[in-house]
């Protein structure tokens, strides 16, 4: 009943904005959109056609589309689209007023004239941070830090810093943590707004601070920054330079967004795709990701084709035989797979590690010898009462038992030997793994068919 109560009173919402954006009736319009959370405004402002987006520009100040702007999960296809809808004064302010990590991210899927023609219209100051940040590689410390913090010195009393904290929580992102900083800038010490609150107006800031600062440098991967951040349990980390100058922080919400940009990463390099395709995309562009992937997998496919084909005579033989390829072959392929996935997660969030990865091979291969000996024996029975061949049964049997051994082995060992080599291991693909399994799997089960062929014939 409540959540029927709640549905239809933002239906109605949503006929009260759209009526007053067809009637341009901006005093009314501003009313009942400003009053919404701020995730009902983002998910209104993308749901309309681009005519009303349009008067929402019109209706809205720079400032409070830049906040807005900042709610949107979207593609970075549809960020150039409504940029484009703008006028390119107005885009270049949204973006001013966007905190710079943030404007970074949006600037930073646009072309090089787009970014150089908005910062040019920025304030100077304004666009100077982000151009600090927009030379920072990818996928760095650097390219996902905020520098709209709270920084005190260490020789200041707790007054002084509570009115320095006063004058910047307005433009700060994150206000929980103040860092403190020598005369120098370098990084010395951190403590909380609690901390500060609680404390006597004429303590110093060295007396109530941790000088045990985790911070991260510069130049840091933002996987390793996520892991570290989930470890300390933090809703900021510090990031510095080589000599520990205080450059910016990275907050909670920058974290959330790479894990998931990791996680999409790793769930399609194990679907052997390029980058998560999105529905809107073309089918050629979504064809011309997948098909270097599937190229490979074909020409693997032909070996296993032409693998088949050298045992022609021991088929003719035992023509039985080739029921059973599909089945061996699917087994190794899924049970790798399985071993793959645990592999690639114990590397991504650091549960494995140099101590610990013969743990996980002996593990997997002691996994594979008990579910291999299980469904050995099961299949060893049915084909036996299926079809009266006890020698098939137990050379179908010992197959997959050798064959899903073998498989989760390889499973956990490939990533393992990639991630060594510093190559993502990701990119063992599950087909990819699937393929292999597949030839390795006919060698030992054609290979133990020719051990047991006198018993077969």
């Amino acid at each position: 009943m409540g959540e029927n109560l709640e549905d239809q009173k933002k239906l109605h919402q949503q006929i009260l904005l759209n009526t007053a954006l067809e009637n341009k009736d901006i005093h009314n319009f501003r009313d009942e959109f400003l009053s919404l959370h701020p995730y009902d405004q983002a998910r209104f402002f993308i749901e309309i056609d681009p005519v009303h987006r349009k008067q929402v520009y019109y209706f809205l100040s720079p400032k409070e589309m830049a906040f807005l702007f900042e709610q949107l999960e979207i593609e970075d296809e549809e960020y150039r689209k409504l940029l484009s809808e703008m006028l390119p004064q107005y885009a270049a302010d949204v973006l001013s007023y966007m905190f710079t990590d943030n404007a970074v991210d949006v600037l930073n899927i646009l072309e090089k004239d787009q970014v150089a023609s908005y910062l040019t219209m920025m304030d100077q100051g304004e666009a100077q941070e982000i151009k600090d940040l927009l030379h920072y590689e990818e996928y760095t410390a650097g390219s996902i830090m905020t520098t709209e913090y709270v920084a005190i010195e260490a020789s200041q009393t707790v007054r002084s810093a509570m009115f320095i904290l006063k004058n910047e929580a307005a433009k700060a992102e994150m206000i929980y943590y103040l860092y403190v900083i020598d005369e120098e800038k370098r990084l010395v010490g951190v403590l909380s707004l609690r901390d500060l609150i609680i404390e006597e107006d004429d303590t110093m800031i060295t007396e109530i601070m941790n000088d045990r600062v985790v911070y991260v440098s510069v130049s840091d991967d933002q996987e390793d920054i996520a892991r570290r951040m989930k470890d300390y349990n933090f809703l900021a980390i510090p990031v510095v330079d080589f000599q520990r100058h205080l450059l910016g922080i990275i907050t909670i919400d920058d974290i959330v967004d790479v894990i998931d940009e990791e996680a999409s990463e790793d769930y399609s390099k194990l679907a052997a795709v390029s980058d998560m395709d999105s529905p809107s995309k073309s089918p050629f562009s979504a064809a011309k990701k997948r098909l270097p992937w599937l190229i490979v997998l074909l020409f693997l496919g032909m070996f296993t084709a032409s693998l088949i084909g050298r045992f022609e005579d021991t088929l003719k033989q035992v023509a039985l035989l080739a029921v059973f390829i599909p089945l061996i072959g699917g087994m190794a392929g899924n049970t790798g797979t399985q071993a793959l996935a645990v592999a690639v997660r114990g590397i991504a969030t650091g549960d494995v590690n140099e101590e610990s990865k013969w743990k996980l091979i002996l593990r997997e291969a002691g996994t594979g010898f008990i579910t291999g000996a299980t469904c050995g024996i099961l299949i060893m029975i049915i084909v036996y009462v299926w079809k009266g061949e006890l020698f098939l049964g137990l050379l179908v049997g010992i197959s997959i038992l050798a064959s899903l051994v073998v498989a989760t082995m390889s499973g956990s060992l490939i990533p393992l030997l990639m991630d060594k080599l510093n190559i993502d291991p990701a990119v063992a693909s599950g087909p990819f793994i699937t393929t292999i399994n597949d030839i390795i799997s006919i060698l030992i089960y054609f290979g133990m068919a020719n051990l047991f062929m006198n018993h077969l014939i």
